[in-house]
């Protein structure tokens, strides 16, 4: 399929990136390096570019693709000591030890952004820095380019594919016409996450300094976090599931603050919020002439919030499946499919099954499910966490129940929630290779789903 006729008077490129971030830097410099023409466009000043709210904790630190590669990153890593995660469970007077497998980093998030839009740049990538995306072209179906203001001046820019890193609940979203593919439009605030952290500075080195800290809120869809780039520099943040009750972020991080000794006569020297998704990865993150990618596609573990090593990678995948169908001169929905297989054979499929204990957390009375986390062993609820599933044998049942007297309806409804997330992950490995046999897998995914929601009672989440 050849591309629409270019807009006269637009800026021409084989590829246009939104957003600055992990997702579309990697996106960009697989393109780039590649030999195309390739132009991010960043909201942001260059010198603001990069600085975004997250936790700062870099998950498999040890395996980014090579496009931008791992010695880019490292000055960005201000804390490679952390090899578990602390979960404080003050109902239950409990600390919870959780290993955390592979390598992991804590990072200064601006450094680290700073760095990967050098990368990209390394690999041929042009930024227009304060440039706002406002409308899509869109001529019978296709996307063909995007609108916006750069520097208060109106800029056209025209290109063979649109990659959209514009981060969670993207305007880019709202703009285009999905109606010729099967792009996956079930998307609504309440699947988010809003959050908020600050960088604390305190004098003495914090005895947590190797672990990551979490503590639930009084709610169960939500946590606070600490994580501490460095002995001495913590992130310090917490975040609720928009399906609750709004919560007060930053009064209750500071009531939080103030109760800890560690923090007393702490500094704050940034304070950020944000709104990311803590849903399973779009169903199809393609379109004619248009790809999803990172936040903007729900590619985040939704039960931690993590998601730089997954967009780091749907970056690569979509940059790659965008070259193909440039070269093959079809940018189509079926052109660009294999990138939505990439994503779920890589992890999309484990953070499917993993949103189905965040199904549950909505529908858990908070103080149930803080005691039944205190009975699971670290390693379980690592895997549990990490994995999208875990073994649970009698011997563990056994264990579990003697250790959380009064909890045993919710340990129960555990053990079929389990079953509901091994169902749905079986599923999800069996994602179509071709756009035309989609519809009948989302049926029966969505047929699962039903089961899900009758097992934990929760409200439909989509």
């Amino acid at each position: 399929m050849s591309s629409p006729s270019r807009s006269s008077g637009a800026a021409e490129y084989d590829v246009v990136v939104v957003g600055a971030g992990t997702a579309g830097c990697y996106a960009a410099a697989t393109v780039a390096d590649a030999g195309y023409d390739v132009c991010v466009l960043e909201r942001k000043t260059e010198s603001e570019a990069g600085h975004i709210a997250c936790g700062d904790a870099l998950k498999g630190a040890d395996a980014f693709p090579e496009v931008i590669p791992k010695s880019r990153l490292e000055p960005a890593f201000t804390n490679t000591d952390v090899d578990h995660g602390r979960f404080e469970i003050p109902q239950e007077d409990t600390v919870l030890e959780i290993p955390v497998p592979g390598e992991l980093a804590v990072v200064d998030r601006w450094e680290y952004g700073r760095q990967v839009i050098a990368g990209a740049s390394d690999a041929g990538v042009e930024f227009h820095y304060d440039t706002v995306v406002q409308d899509v072209v869109q001529p019978n179906g296709q996307v063909t380019g995007v609108r916006a203001m750069r520097k208060g001046d109106p800029k056209e820019y025209d290109a063979d594919v649109v990659v959209d890193g514009a981060g969670a609940l993207s305007i880019l979203q709202d703009k285009v016409d999905f109606a010729s593919s099967t792009f996956d439009t079930n998307v609504t605030y309440s699947q988010f996450c809003s959050a908020y952290r600050e960088i604390v500075h305190v004098d003495e080195p914090v005895e947590w300094s190797d672990a990551l800290v979490f503590k639930p809120t009084e709610r169960a869809a939500g946590y606070l976090w600490y994580f501490p780039r460095t002995e001495t520099e913590i992130n310090a943040g917490l975040g609720f599931q928009m399906t609750e009750e709004p919560m007060k972020l930053v009064d209750d991080l500071k009531r939080d603050l103030r109760e800890r000794p560690e923090f007393e006569g702490a500094r704050v020297s940034d304070k950020l919020g944000a709104a990311l998704p803590t849903r399973r990865p779009y169903d199809s993150a393609v379109h004619p002439g248009f790809v999803a990618v990172g936040d903007a596609a729900g590619h985040v573990n939704p039960t931690t919030g993590g998601g730089i090593a997954g967009a780091a990678y749907a970056g690569k995948y979509a940059g790659e499946q965008t070259i193909e169908a440039i070269e093959s001169g079809d940018v189509s929905e079926a052109a660009l499919w294999e990138y939505n297989e990439r994503v779920m054979d890589h992890y999309g499929a484990r953070y499917a099954a993993l949103d189905v204990y965040n199904v549950l957390s909505t529908a858990v009375d908070v103080d149930d499910l803080m005691g039944l986390l205190a009975a699971m062993p670290g390693d379980k609820l690592a895997e549990a966490l990490y994995s999208g599933s875990t073994d649970i044998g009698l011997k563990l049942k056994l264990e579990a129940l003697l250790k959380s007297y009064g909890h045993w309806g919710t340990i129960l409804n555990l053990y079929k929630t389990k079953r509901r997330a091994d169902e749905v992950l079986a599923h999800y490995e069996s994602y179509p290779s071709d756009p035309r046999n989609f519809p009948a897998w989302q049926a029966e995914r969505d047929h699962v789903m039903e089961s899900v929601y009758e097992t934990t009672g929760a409200d439909p989440k989509y």
